[in-house]
């Protein structure tokens, strides 16, 4: 079961992130000033970047207790998520992916390359 200690650890984690207060001083995270995650305003659940609404819906459909929307997110490639019903490796995939959708190529090589 992961927790809001770590969603941070894991964001401040990849390169070139921040953290930043957005929308109401939620905590968000950054790379290069995009916004690839944040903790929504229930502190409880996560709102992330995917790689397009075809895998958005497969997230909502493979799992309603871990995924789910909002209406603000309809026609946006991002997804919520229950921090509490994920584990640690599942929600390390899930910000490392977000974030690769952001960052700039050089970063992602950087990361590909210190991985390896």
């Amino acid at each position: 079961m992961a927790t809001v200690e770590d969603v941070r650890t894991i964001a401040l984690s990849l390169p070139d992130t921040d953290e930043h207060a957005s929308y109401g001083g939620r905590p968000s995270f950054r790379v290069h000033k995009k916004g690839f995650c944040n903790l929504r305003n229930d502190e409880t659940s996560i709102s992330l970047y995917v790689s397009d609404l075809d895998e958005k819906e497969a997230l909502l459909a493979s799992d309603t207790k871990k995924f789910f929307t909002t209406p603000h997110y309809d026609g946006y490639r991002m997804i919520c998520v229950r921090i509490a019903k994920v584990g640690v490796k599942e929600l390390r995939e899930l910000i490392t992916d977000a974030w690769r959708l952001r960052a700039p190529k050089r970063a992602i090589a950087e990361f590909d390359a210190a991985s390896r």
